[in-house]
């Protein structure tokens, strides 16, 4: 069995780069991936060669033992460390899990990429992989066609901290969330404890997030409250109507709804306002094509780029 083994799984990749922001998302990751049908992926993309040609490093040795001997290669320890989150949060309790290595050549790196697929009796895998791309975001989205997720979770940056721009990275994290074929999580501080926040605007596609993300939300015990935003007091009828629909069809499937909220302005500022209280916002991405989405800016990247915690756009 291999991390391309995707059938009738829920499938987490977790973007692993050593900041605070990826081990908080990493929890999240495993209250989502807990159960024996779900496995996660703890992914680290470093750029091709990065000087390993002269380092006087035994790449043989390397790819054998990218983890057990403790050799620090480029994004090892962060992968490491990940790892043990997960044992510390009882992800891999049992003694039924069997370790495999694998190695896949990469023209013009010596190292190449390399994984470790942790899998136990029940075939629930947790996979470490240490990938080579040209650049990270390509690397991320690259992994996505090997693996076919159902979520990708990245942190943001904590090097744009204090820059005005709330951890955003544009570099990586707009480039995954416009070009992702799946759901894409940007985690800010992210405290799994308050809930999802689910903003509809009655749209189909809407409507089609909101029962995906109860879905979600329900894999980790978390509350769903619902929101829509009217751009006048003309419109409040209507975006009452939105939440009230939403109830409805979550309800109509078992799924609880803490609350509702309706507000009246500019749907990015009430929506970015609201944010904090919840552990996350939650929003549909756009049926149009990833070039449209970046160039034209909708209601669901402009939120990610100014919120103040974390944001999922689901698809």
């Amino acid at each position: 069995m291999n991390d391309e083994n995707t059938e009738n799984r829920f499938r987490i990749c977790v973007c692993i780069d050593g900041s605070d922001e990826c081990y908080q998302s990493l929890k999240y990751a495993a209250r989502l991936g807990g159960g024996v049908d779900a496995d996660i992926v703890l992914l680290y993309v470093r750029p091709a060669d990065q000087g390993l040609r002269s380092g006087g490093l035994d790449i043989n040795v390397a790819r054998e033992n990218m983890l057990k001997w403790g050799i620090e290669l480029p994004g090892t320890k962060y992968l490491k460390k990940g790892l043990d989150v997960l044992k510390d949060l009882g992800i891999m309790d049992g003694d039924d899990w069997v370790e495999e290595h694998v190695h896949t050549d990469v023209d013009s790196d010596p190292l190449g990429d390399n994984k470790i697929n942790y899998t136990n009796a029940q075939g629930k895998m947790i996979v470490l992989k240490l990938k080579v791309a040209p650049d990270i975001a390509s690397g991320i989205l690259t992994q996505w066609e090997i693996g076919q997720y159902d979520l990708i979770i990245l942190g943001a940056s904590a090097r744009w901290k204090g820059m005005g721009r709330s951890f955003w990275d544009p570099a990586v994290a707009e480039k995954i969330a416009v070009h992702a074929p799946c759901s894409v999580l940007v985690a800010r501080d992210l405290d799994v404890g308050h809930g999802h926040l689910i903003c509809t605007d009655g749209s189909d596609i809407s409507l089609k997030m909101v029962e995906q993300d109860a879905v979600l939300a329900s894999r980790c015990q978390c509350a769903v409250s619902l929101m829509s935003v009217a751009l006048d007091v003309e419109g409040e009828g209507e975006a009452k109507a939105h939440v009230e629909e939403a109830k409805k069809l979550l309800e109509a499937k078992g799924i609880e709804v803490k609350e509702c909220i309706v507000k009246v302005g500019n749907p990015i500022d009430e929506i970015v306002e609201a944010g904090p209280d919840y552990s996350l916002i939650v929003l549909s991405g756009t049926a149009k094509s990833g070039l449209q989405r970046f160039f034209m800016g909708s209601v669901a990247f402009q939120v990610m780029e100014h919120a103040h915690n974390s944001v999922l756009i689901v698809r």
